[in-house]
């Protein structure tokens, strides 16, 4: 769980993880959460996360090709607009984080664009079998 963000009615969603990660990562695990909260707000709430500079991005580079969601759906559905995009990383309690902000995003149907902010967090222990 993102425990460390203290933003308003952060939810975290089972079906945007399975449309926006690998089925079954080689390595590490995903979380994907979402927010009403803009990315400036989820950024400054995010304490010791370190943040590159956001970029706007076509959808389908803003999502990647790793999840299992319709491409074409995808990019009607952004009809145009791009996607703000945020990568930030942290190590905590043992972890390594990626963390990407996505703003807006759509919902789990692919039916509707949220002004909110996506979290998808990657994490991979930095001791132990996982570890590289």
């Amino acid at each position: 769980m993102i425990a460390y963000l203290l933003v308003a009615a952060l939810s975290c969603d089972s079906a945007l993880a399975a449309l926006f990660t690998p089925v079954s990562p080689r390595v590490g695990r995903y979380e994907v959460c979402a927010t009403d909260e803009p990315v400036d707000a989820v950024m400054a709430a995010s304490g010791d996360v370190h943040y590159a500079a956001g970029e706007l991005l076509e959808p389908l580079d803003a999502f990647g090709r790793a999840g299992s969601y319709n491409r074409a759906t995808l990019t009607r559905l952004y009809a145009g607009r791009r996607v703000r995009v945020v990568r930030g990383w942290r190590e905590r309690a043992g972890r390594f984080e990626a963390i990407t902000l996505l703003s807006p995003h759509p919902d789990a149907s692919l039916t509707r664009l949220i002004p909110g902010t996506m979290i998808v967090t990657w994490s991979v222990p930095l001791t132990g079998p996982l570890a590289r």
